[in-house]
């Protein structure tokens, strides 16, 4: 068991990440973790290498525990059952307490509890901290998820839903912030952010870009492509996924990929404005990955709405978004650059 060979899974929301951690996950040599939200929410880059007192390793450690036994929706309120467990794992440390070493012995400690040889973490915001995460882990192997930016408007647009659709784990104050968060103009402003985060680093062999489109139209093809770059052997289990995490439909447990998933954005749920607004604002970047520009025509007085409605959505989301962001400036900058 070892933790150089460890992989992130990164991307823009709603893009296809949790699709592809099902794919790892029914991998028998892949420990998944749930998405820990360490690079921006618990550390940020001014923490790098900065020693920390055991008390604060301890509760980092509790943080850390609780969301891959809970999720990340429960929130820190109630870390402090898992103190025992962190203590142990924070006095089981010899080297110099950083945040950093916490976290890969966190990581280190589930390859052990579980039995499996690689650690997978996802959590799509990490897609803007692919070189911190080089510095810290040299040896790591990135899996950037990418995807039509309209297909993803569509599910940001009705992702506050999924707590009807089998995501029982939404709360109701989570519900209102996922709608709060969803504007055609934020969003298609952080795709493009996303796509150039990645972008710095598409000629390092480390990083390896799956476009959602084609993984859905050849799964086995792609999955062993990706099964090359992360060294592991190819499993037939891992085209065996079930039907959950879709903003539009129930969950289910039918196994394999839906084709139609692809192009759902078509059939219906956006104005021609938000489409609009999408291929304008991130037109340059589409071309990129050939997603066809429909050239649909706005309707100008929903063009006037969204634009007078924009500062105020943004000013919005940004307020419930706070406890989110460690280091507000640096979460801000890393998404307007």
């Amino acid at each position: 068991m070892y933790l150089d060979k460890i992989i992130f899974i990164v991307g823009n929301s709603r893009s296809g990440t949790t699709m592809m951690l099902r794919v790892f996950n029914n991998h028998p040599d892949l420990m998944v973790l749930n998405e820990l939200h360490f690079f921006e929410q618990l550390w940020s880059p001014e923490d790098k290498g900065k020693t920390i007192d055991k008390s604060n390793a301890i509760k980092l450690a509790q943080k850390l525990i609780l969301i891959q036994r809970k999720g990340y929706n429960t929130g820190f309120d109630d870390y402090s059952i898992f103190e025992d467990e962190a203590t142990t794992l924070i006095h089981n440390i010899s080297e110099e307490l950083t945040a950093e070493s916490v976290f890969f012995h966190f990581a280190k400690n589930e390859i052990s509890l579980n039995h499996k040889k690689v650690i997978c973490e996802k959590t799509p915001q990490n897609v803007f901290y692919i070189q911190e995460i080089f510095e810290i882990f040299p040896n790591a192997k990135i899996i950037n998820m990418v995807r039509d930016p309209r297909a993803i408007m569509l599910s940001q647009k009705n992702k506050w839903n999924r707590r009807k659709l089998g995501a029982w784990y939404i709360t109701r104050k989570e519900s209102i912030r996922l709608r709060i968060n969803y504007h055609p103009i934020t969003l298609s402003k952080l795709w493009n952010a996303a796509i150039q985060a990645s972008s710095k680093h598409k000629k390092d062999k480390r990083v390896h870009t799956v476009v959602f489109e084609q993984l859905i139209e050849n799964p086995e093809a792609e999955i062993k492509k990706i099964c090359q770059h992360i060294d592991i052997n190819f499993n037939p289990n891992m085209l065996e996924i079930t039907q959950e995490s879709s903003s539009i439909e129930p969950d289910s447990k039918d196994k394999g990929f839906k084709k139609e998933r692809a192009a759902n954005w078509k059939k219906g749920g956006l104005n021609n404005t938000e489409i609009w607004f999408c291929e304008k604002i991130s037109n340059k970047n589409m071309q990129q990955f050939n997603f066809e520009l429909s050239n649909t025509q706005p309707n100008y007085l929903m063009v006037f709405y969204y634009l007078c409605s924009f500062p105020i959505k943004l000013i919005l989301a940004f307020a419930m978004n706070l406890d989110r962001m460690k280091n507000i400036v640096e979460t801000l900058k890393r998404r307007l650059k």
